[in-house]
């Protein structure tokens, strides 16, 4: 099989790319341009572009597939090419469900937990050595891509994003999947660029569940009226199933899962993780894995990138990264972290950066999700606005919008950072929320100079 990827430098387009040529199949790819890690990941594989640009006079019937990603434009040259020629032409999810169309699938979706709930399958899989294809949003310990595809396996797992296929493909990517086992972990309106309205948002996680296939299964956080209410028209054919928060208790700072005379002890924390232990040992379970093997890959489980991953600490300080941007996010992660330290004192830094959270209309959603926190540090880009096209915000509209006593709103992250290198961090935990890199900081060398700075204070006393 030949395959050409027009925007192959896309975190998702590279590790199909991949995944592809992993799988034998002769691959090319073309992009106006590639930062890392894509760039050298690509170049290990011998996969990267010789130059960048579009090239569609180098299009050729010999290619069987072209796969297009949401970097390109509709009038991309290469695009016009491959359809004036009659080529095949496939959005990245699309190219997904065709590689396993023969195989279960299992997709995972909802506004939050989907990448969480989805590495827990895989590392339980991977644990109990069972084979499977998996696309997934985030880097795992133990996975070299965030993409396989194989000859071998039957079992393909799947993260389900709810955003657009491709520029010329309008559907969210997870409609493309058809699913034998589905989960959703719960709907926080996200997207409001494509999805405008909380009910438009809300249908198209109805149509998801419409287009499990015949004698499927939907697993669901019990705790979402939006899911109760799917769940209930789910067509007779299909079986749901609720899920509710995995028993557990907290010792010494570090949570136990508990099931019957036995307790598991987590290397992750927090009552969306539990949700997602419980959902994802559902799944599990579905695939034939028992509840003893599943409690013991558990164990082991050290969570995703940039999912409350640690980036430095000490015995008095904690710094922890995570990809959390939506007000229900922002919540559950500020709250998850007090709560499992709460002899701590926590300060929790966000930066506004996707298009909805950098909207007017969309701020008022952001009130008191950062309640939870000592210390609330609100950050975002002006220069970030102009290039999304949005009309402008101020700090003063930001920080009422959060109506957080005591927080502060940063346009410039230089001034942000050195504020935070200025505190005393004993006893205190630093938590980064951000969907963005607040403007090319390097937050894990930033975490470092904190720890480090608060064992030297601690020292010199």
């Amino acid at each position: 099989m030949r395959i050409h990827f027009i925007a192959i430098g896309g975190s998702a387009m590279h590790n199909l790319a991949i995944a592809l040529h992993k799988k034998g199949f002769e691959v090319t790819g073309s992009d106006d341009e590639i930062f890392e890690p894509s760039k050298g990941r690509l170049q290990q594989y011998g996969l990267l572009p010789a130059e960048f640009g579009w090239y569609p006079e180098k299009l050729t019937q010999e290619i069987d597939a072209i796969i297009l990603g949401m970097h390109a434009r509709a009038d991309n040259p290469e695009l016009l090419r491959a359809q004036e020629m009659g080529l095949k032409i496939y959005s990245y999810p699309e190219y997904l469900y065709e590689q396993t169309k023969d195989k279960i699938r299992v997709v995972i979706g909802g506004s939050h937990g989907k990448t969480s709930i989805t590495s827990m399958i895989m590392h339980v899989l991977k644990t109990n050595r069972v084979e499977f294809d998996y696309m997934v949003g985030a880097k795992l310990e133990g996975f070299d891509t965030m993409v396989s595809l194989s000859h071998e396996s039957n079992i393909a797992v799947f993260e389900g994003d709810e955003y657009l296929s491709s520029p010329i493909d309008r559907r969210p990517k997870f409609h493309l999947y058809h699913p034998n086992i589905a989960l959703l972990s719960g709907i926080a309106w996200d997207h409001i660029n494509v999805f405008p309205t909380f009910e438009n948002y809300v249908d198209q996680f109805r149509q998801f569940v419409d287009l499990i296939e015949k004698d499927g299964s939907l697993f669901y956080f019990e705790g979402d009226e939006n899911l109760q209410d799917i769940a209930m028209r789910i067509r007779t054919d299909v079986t749901a199933q609720e899920y509710r928060e995995h028993s557990s208790v907290v010792e010494n700072g570090v949570t136990y899962l508990t099931h019957g005379d036995h307790k598991t002890k987590l290397q992750v924390f927090g009552d969306h993780n539990l949700q997602n232990i419980a959902g994802a040992k559902l799944v599990c379970n579905k695939l034939g894995i028992s509840d003893d093997k599943f409690y013991m890959a558990m164990g082991s489980f050290k969570g995703a990138a940039r999912r409350l991953e640690i980036l430095a600490e000490n015995d008095s300080c904690t710094v922890f990264y995570d990809f959390a941007h939506s007000p229900s996010k922002l919540k559950a992660t500020t709250g998850a972290v007090k709560k499992q330290f709460d002899d701590r004192k926590l300060v929790a830094v966000m930066e506004l950066h996707t298009f909805s959270s950098l909207k007017k209309e969309f701020l008022p959603h952001y009130e008191n999700c950062m309640e939870a926190a000592d210390e609330a540090f609100v950050y975002f880009d002006p220069h970030t606005i102009e290039h999304k096209r949005l009309e402008p915000i101020s700090a003063e509209q930001v920080a009422e919008a959060f109506a957080t006593e005591g927080l502060q709103v940063f346009t410039d992250s230089d001034k942000l950072f050195q504020e935070l290198r200025s505190k005393s961090w004993e006893q205190s935990n630093l938590l980064i929320m951000t969907s963005g890199n607040f403007s090319g900081k390097n937050v894990t060398e930033i975490a470092s100079e904190i720890c480090n700075h608060s064992v030297q204070l601690s020292n010199d006393r």
